[in-house]
């Protein structure tokens, strides 16, 4: 047999059980129809990192804000300021990639309601990290 056959028996035999696996793993992808108001599900999951995110970065980028105009003398204000802003630049994504893939509106378990908050709170932490930064910059 040539190798031109073989490689394309191996590609055939590869496709179709990837042909065959596709519908028994494609349940797996889909929400269902009744999700309760307490349902943890994948995109409510993403969306509460999302906003953990945003609000991690809120919290530390403050943190870091008020040591660089020398009100808290603890801790290390840059590295702070770094961590917010990639906190909040990190919830924001993730937070728009939960909007972008929701496929239904509040209550359908997509998490969507999430995901906005998150576009929320993310740009907050990332602005406030950015504030901080250029004033340790300034002082420093």
């Amino acid at each position: 047999m040539p190798v031109r056959h073989l490689f394309a028996a191996a590609s055939t035999a590869l496709l179709g059980y990837a042909g065959r696996a596709t519908p028994s793993a494609a349940h797996l992808l889909v929400q269902p129809a009744g999700v309760g108001a307490y349902t943890m599900t994948a995109g409510r999951l993403w969306a509460l990192a999302a906003m953990l995110l945003g609000l991690v970065g809120v919290v530390v980028g403050g943190l870091a804000l008020a040591r660089a105009a020398g009100r808290i003398g603890i801790g290390d204000a840059r590295s702070g300021a770094v961590v917010a802003l990639v906190a909040g630049l990190a919830g924001t994504v993730i937070g728009g990639l939960v909007v972008a893939a929701a496929d239904g509106g509040p209550g359908t378990g997509y998490g969507i309601v999430g995901g906005y908050l998150a576009l929320v709170v993310g740009p907050a932490g990332a602005v406030v990290g950015g504030l901080a930064l250029t004033r340790v910059r300034r002082t420093g």
